[in-house]
């Protein structure tokens, strides 16, 4: 007997961190172990991901998901019955030609990423070994030691994550001048919570919070958001942009209004051009070392632009790559961007985010691990992001359980590897002012 061959699949509705039905399976192998897990999904969503198969009619808004969950339990379970845990890729492989479409449209890409993840997870414990040495084992980009990542925490949020707050989606601190995992958390929380006491100063409601659990307030514009993060650091005594920057997810996809961008919340609209230059503006006045999504996902030339007026910044791709390793290829030969998120759900399968994760690496673009905003209590993607070595990692904020449960996770790890633990900091970075450590001097400029 296999002890690692798959013998059963036990799939439920769940849900996540808004209150939305998911999917949840647990895996059982031959040998007695069994992992389960709840499968993530998006509000801010690329038109290319993965398709996820919902019930429609009334229950749940429509959203219901129990025909995903008979897809797992009535076709998936016995067309993998047998395969072996050790063999993700052959799992994969299975689940998409049994599905038979690009998309995953048919069982549901939320079907398929519960198996692909509960199967890893079950042979890691059947190995007794944690999550993290079984992924690395797998044949994730950049081989060898386990790899702390850099963490991107949210501090502010908006856009679909928050109606009422920012037009741009998140802002986020990025602690670069810390020398480990934990000091980088210490570190965000003391912005965190000096935010909030600005906020409160103001007569804002730090406990507004948004899906994330970043805050949720109404402010002026963008440029306040980053004015208060920048503040706060220096009341901390923290250098902006050498012991903390900012990282903003502009997701210009759901500012998109027929040619051009609206900004609801000031209302302004801009064409794509102006968007690059209010995005410049803000690199060159605030610390800010990261922009995700400057403009929508199938603009190629208006990113390409940005990627040239935007040189000293890690410029990340999400709604425009969506996980899928022909866009990301497609923007590797036309100098677009320089790092990319990586959201497993975005593709469906772990072997798909791999693949990302390892053309990235060959090309030199950095990449961020990426949770969703409707979230889970699960931690294995702080368990990936280890045995990847994807160098960076964002999760949300430092406030709700289904994201405290990763930086949970990430500092047991961190624990377990000791305090000699290899840490990405500072060096997982694309852009040339935070490899260089000049980032103070150059968002003065």
């Amino acid at each position: 007997m296999n002890p690692f061959a798959i013998e059963r699949l036990e799939p439920v509705a769940a849900f996540d961190s808004r209150g939305t039905p998911t999917v949840s399976c647990e895996a059982a192998l031959a040998g007695g172990a069994r992992a389960g897990v709840i499968v993530p999904s998006g509000a801010s969503t690329g038109t290319h991901e993965a398709v996820e198969l919902r019930d429609g009619g009334t229950a749940f808004g429509g959203r219901g998901v129990g025909r995903a969950v008979a897809a797992i339990r009535d076709e998936i379970a016995p067309a993998v019955r047998g395969l072996d845990a050790h063999d993700q890729t052959g799992l994969d492989a299975r689940l998409r030609d049994l599905d038979g479409t690009a998309s995953l449209a048919r069982l549901g890409a939320n079907a398929v990423l519960a198996v692909s993840l509960a199967v890893p997870l079950a042979g890691a414990a059947q190995a007794g070994v944690p999550p993290y040495r079984w992924f690395a084992a797998m044949g994730g980009a950049g081989a060898g030691a386990p790899l702390l990542p850099l963490p991107m925490i949210n501090i502010f949020s908006g856009g679909a994550h928050a109606p009422s707050g920012l037009d741009v989606q998140d802002l986020l601190a990025v602690p670069v001048g810390a020398t480990s995992l934990p000091e980088a958390l210490a570190w965000v929380w003391e912005l965190r919570h000096a935010t909030a006491s600005a906020l409160a100063a103001r007569g804002l409601d730090a406990q507004l919070v948004a899906d994330e659990g970043g805050f949720g307030v109404p402010l002026r514009d963008t440029a306040e958001g980053l004015e208060l993060m920048t503040a706060a650091m220096t009341a901390l005594g923290m250098r902006p942009g050498v012991d903390m920057a900012i990282a903003i997810d502009v997701a210009a996809n759901q500012l998109r209004a027929d040619d051009g961008y609206l900004l609801t919340a000031e209302g302004r609209r801009l064409s794509g051009e102006q968007l690059i230059a209010e995005i410049r503006s803000w690199c060159q006045e605030f610390p800010v070392i990261s922009v995700e999504d400057p403009l929508a996902e199938d603009d190629w030339d208006g990113l390409a632009l940005a990627s040239r007026a935007l040189p000293e910044t890690q410029l990340v791709g999400d709604d425009t790559f969506v996980t899928d390793a022909g866009r990301l290829r497609r923007a590797i030969d036309a100098g677009i961007a320089s790092a990319v998120l990586v959201k497993p759900n975005q593709c469906g399968t772990l072997t798909g985010a791999r693949q990302v994760v390892a053309l990235a690496g060959r090309a030199g673009y950095a990449t961020v691990l990426s949770a969703r905003s409707g979230e889970t209590e699960d931690s294995w993607l702080a368990d990936l992001a280890v045995g990847w070595r994807t160098g960076q990692i964002k999760v949300g904020s430092m406030t709700r359980s289904e994201r405290t449960a990763k930086w949970n996770r990430l500092l047991r790890i961190a624990d377990q590897l000791g305090p000699d633990a290899p840490y990405a900091g500072r060096s997982a970075l694309t852009s040339r002012a935070a490899l260089d450590g000049d980032a103070a001097v150059a968002f003065r400029q």
